[in-house]
């Protein structure tokens, strides 16, 4: 059924008879159907399932203006999560909602070409009445740092802050607040962090006998602490961490694009290359939404959202994190359905997500879960507990549900919650499973978006600026007959040059030399003598 037909008028309440004779819904069925009769547009899910039947005419769905009220995809492993998100996403796509996908597993590429019709995808689409026809929507495909197929996605270190970064190399909370103050120093000095060589450079310059004096300027900061976030620096590198911060760094609004015809771009990043670093790449995630939130403006209540955010592997973002982090996540996913964008995230059990988190989720796509052990039990007796009243018994049909079934609750056009409703899911229209590699390489080539990211740069930054101070300090005329006291101080003051008496150095001098920055003009990050204005997660806010 397409979004501009009514609904079919047993699903209204309308008569004993369904349309062409049909016979009458129950009249539980008829009440949960009523609660899904939206004038306005809407997504189509499928068909309502009630006592072991499927019943096409009560057609369950999910109002548009209502997506950026957020929501959770849940179900164990096999269940059909990941097409549940192929079915939202390409008919948002159809809508001219962009939409971004992470793509864990390596089979959602598929979404950019039609499907495949088969004896299963006709025989659920007769049980849905779905008129079903193979279509693929507008892609882009990106990897992080560039690893897999796809255009390079990177964040400066000084874009992704100190709480973020945090969190991908386990430091603890007193470690995390040490590690502000060394960016809080950064940017004060006029040093920009751009990638990981540059903070390890300006970790190595305060934990040394030159830069320890400066420790006493950021209070807080002890030199053992300091020694503990440079050696978890270095070992994040030696895992082959490197390439996923440097520059160009990606523009997050590339996300909110419409193609040409008017539908959405599908944004899908390709993460099956960095599967076993799953604290990198859930926290990459965290920073593009904490980016897009920093930039999009407000929109309050829109006719349709400007992007819809599909999280996947949520559990991994929530594993081990601060009281900090997790309140951060808390208040960007509060604050930013007011930027008209919504957030899905997807996961196994609705315990794997935070109950403040949780309850800003408005709309629940709930797939079967297993119940083969005690700690099972629980998890489904918990889950069963965050749904409205139900005339199901939701226990028995959550463990009975099958591949590509779901018990569905939205929130109404009037933002109440829908009645719950198990539901058989119609067919994705696009390809279910990934395409070849080499397509998906000729069409990653072919991105306007490729010239753009697809060389690093490594331009002048931290480690350039303090490398080149500690060269002109010791290259300096009569730096040899100087005392240990004096060469920390010739390394900030510029290597030695005359200055009368009264004169102030600039806060950039004080640490590398006036002949340092022939670059300056270039950095998009810092500005001399200025602090950068962070966020919630301590993530910079960019000029564009």
């Amino acid at each position: 059924m397409s979004d501009s037909e009514t609904v079919p008028p047993a699903a209204a309440g309308a008569g004993p008879e369904g349309p062409g004779g049909a016979p009458a819904l129950p009249r539980e069925a008829l009440e949960i159907a009523a609660g899904y009769a939206f004038a306005g547009p809407a997504l189509d899910l499928g068909a309502l399932l009630w006592d072991g039947a499927c019943l096409p005419d009560a057609q369950i769905r999910i109002p548009l203006p209502m997506l950026n009220r957020h929501g959770l995809v849940a179900g164990a492993t096999g269940t059909g999560k990941t097409k549940t998100l192929q079915l939202i996403a390409e008919q948002l796509s159809a809508q001219g909602v962009p939409v971004f996908l992470a793509d864990v597993k390596g089979d959602v590429s598929g979404i950019s070409a039609p499907g495949e019709p088969g004896d299963k995808v006709r025989e659920r689409a007769g049980e849905v009445h779905q008129e079903w026809t193979p279509g693929g929507c507008p892609a882009e495909f990106y990897a992080l740092g560039g690893l897999g197929h796809g255009i390079p996605v990177r964040a400066t270190v000084t874009s992704f802050g100190p709480v973020l970064l945090s969190k991908v190399l386990r430091l603890n909370q007193t470690q995390e607040q040490s590690l502000g103050l060394i960016f809080h120093y950064a940017d004060q000095k006029g040093l920009e962090l751009v990638d990981l060589k540059d903070l390890r450079a300006v970790v190595a310059f305060l934990t040394s006998d030159e830069g320890k004096q400066e420790l006493k300027g950021i209070g807080g900061l002890s030199t053992a602490t300091a020694g503990v976030i440079l050696r978890s620096l270095t070992a994040f590198e030696a895992q082959g961490m490197s390439p996923f911060f440097g520059e160009p760094e990606f523009d997050t609004s590339e996300l909110t694009r419409t193609a040409q015809d008017g539908r959405g771009v599908v944004s899908v990043l390709e993460l099956p290359a960095v599967q076993d670093k799953p604290q990198l790449f859930s926290t990459f995630l965290m920073w593009l939404l904490a980016d897009l939130f920093h930039d999009l403006p407000e929109v309050g209540d829109a006719d349709k959202p400007k992007l819809v955010f599909f999280f996947d592997e949520a559990h991994l973002l929530f594993n081990d994190a601060s009281k900090a982090f997790l309140d951060s996540i808390t208040q960007t996913v509060r604050l930013i359905r007011s930027k008209g964008v919504g957030v899905f995230f997807v996961t196994q059990t609705p315990k794997d997500v935070p109950g403040d988190v949780l309850a800003q989720l408005g709309n629940r796509v709930q797939h079967a879960l297993r119940a083969f052990t005690p700690d099972d039990q629980k998890a489904l007796k918990s889950t069963v507990k965050t749904f409205p009243n139900s005339p199901y018994d939701l226990e028995e049909v959550l463990t009975g549900l099958g591949t590509g079934e779901a018990v569905v609750t939205v929130l109404s056009e009037k933002g109440a919650p829908t009645p719950v409703a198990a539901t058989r899911l119609r067919a994705p229209q696009s390809l279910m499973g990934p395409v070849a590699p080499d397509a998906l390489d000729r069409a990653v080539r072919a991105s306007p978006l490729h010239g753009r990211y697809a060389q690093a740069v490594d331009r002048e930054s931290a480690y350039e600026k303090l490398t080149a101070a500690q060269a002109e300090a010791a290259a300096a005329p009569g730096s040899a007959g100087r005392d240990e006291q004096d060469a920390p101080r010739a390394a900030r003051s510029g290597g030695g040059r005359s200055r009368a008496p009264k004169e102030e150095a600039s806060v950039v001098e004080q640490v590398v030399g006036s002949g340092m920055f022939t670059s300056l003009a270039r950095s998009m990050g810092t500005q001399i003598g200025r602090e950068i204005t962070r966020s919630l997660f301590g993530t910079a806010r960019k000029r564009r």
